[in-house]
């Protein structure tokens, strides 16, 4: 089969809270008609991203367009997890025409474009382009140490720190594999600092890749789909950390879902979550909740220092009304300081 013949397939990458799920959100919500499917990845114990495109009320999105992959990492489960999931929506009597694949935010990127060279989809499937979500305002505060003699004098003057920052790795793999790169939250940066996060990205690059400024992750959907960027045939100009590794494991990263009641308001679970998000060893906090006296369920987001909440949609009739708040951090995070934040 032709690459004209294959059904394309957009991976999105990015960091934890970049704005992957509004993105796909947001291509959903303006698909104009065309047949999208979504495989989701989430990296925790319950697949949270996943239930905000499942039920999302979005016209012409139904739950048999939502494939939820929650039994790892996507990267490093693609014989039993990603190509039978991708081979199944292949099947379907009426396939999909565009499919969207939503990594997790410790996910590499280019180990899953290799899968796409498998014999049983390489003839069926091609990867029309890679899209980095980046959080504009985390790397601009200096999240991620990009220069190696910085890292190597931060290295010898602090000595827990023993070897290379894992998170420092996957963001520069998310965006060395990217054919576009959204830098996102535009609107809580300054010009200075776009400039500056611009040039610290186009520096770690080693092909041109055009970076788009967006605001919670708005783009029109012909900027990201169609790209036909062949991205399995094109994996030599996409240099990553882990070439000629077999794979790579999460054992640097941990995670926990924490049952939550009905909370007063959502200004009191904010300032939970914020406390929570202090504890060391935190890298993200999301979840859902019931609060009292509102029919909605109220959705919360913290990485680092920035706590947003907003009501995403009714509570459905029957419908378990527990929260959950997954907590995702580095290995041995300080579970018990977490916990006893959110208890409140």
């Amino acid at each position: 089969m032709t690459d004209l013949t294959k059904i394309p397939c957009t991976i999105v990458t990015g960091f934890l809270g970049a704005g992957k799920t509004t993105l796909v959100r947001n291509l959903l919500q303006n698909a104009g008609g065309r047949r999208l499917a979504v495989l989701v990845n989430e990296f925790g114990d319950i697949g949270f991203d996943g239930s905000f495109i499942e039920g999302c009320g979005i016209e012409g999105c139904s739950e048999d367009d939502i494939v939820e992959l929650a039994n790892g990492c996507i990267c490093c489960t693609v014989a039993d997890d990603f190509v039978p999931a991708l081979n199944k929506l292949l099947d379907r009597p009426n396939p999909p025409e565009h499919i969207i694949i939503e990594t997790s935010g410790l996910a590499l990127p280019k180990p899953l474009v290799t899968a796409f060279n498998w014999p049983s989809i390489r003839s069926r499937v091609t990867v029309d382009g890679v899209i980095a979500v980046v959080d504009g305002p985390a790397v601009a505060a200096g999240f991620f140490a990009d220069d190696p003699e910085a890292l190597a004098a931060q290295r010898a003057a602090d000595s827990s720190v023993e070897h290379d920052n894992p998170l420092e790795e996957v963001f520069e793999d998310q965006i060395l594999c990217a054919d576009l790169i959204l830098l996102n939250k535009a609107d809580l940066m300054s010009a200075d600092d776009k400039a500056r996060v611009r040039q610290d990205i186009a520096a770690h690059l080693p092909r041109s890749v055009k970076i788009v400024e967006t605001d919670h992750s708005g783009v029109e959907p012909a900027l990201i789909l169609g790209l036909k960027a062949a991205v399995e045939g094109d994996l030599s100009a996409r240099p990553s950390h882990h070439d000629g590794e077999e794979g790579h494991d999460h054992d640097d990263f941990d995670s926990i879902a924490i049952p939550v009641g009905t909370v007063a308001s959502a200004e009191a679970l904010a300032l939970r979550v914020g406390k929570a998000a202090e504890a060391d060893g935190v890298l993200r906090i999301k979840g859902f909740v019931p609060v009292e006296g509102r029919p909605m369920r109220l959705v919360v987001q913290g990485v680092g220092r920035r706590i947003a909440h907003h009501y995403d949609r009714p509570w459905t009739p029957g419908e378990d009304r527990q929260g959950r708040l997954v907590v995702i951090g580095l290995k041995g995070f300080d579970r018990a300081s977490v916990e006893q934040a959110l208890a409140g």
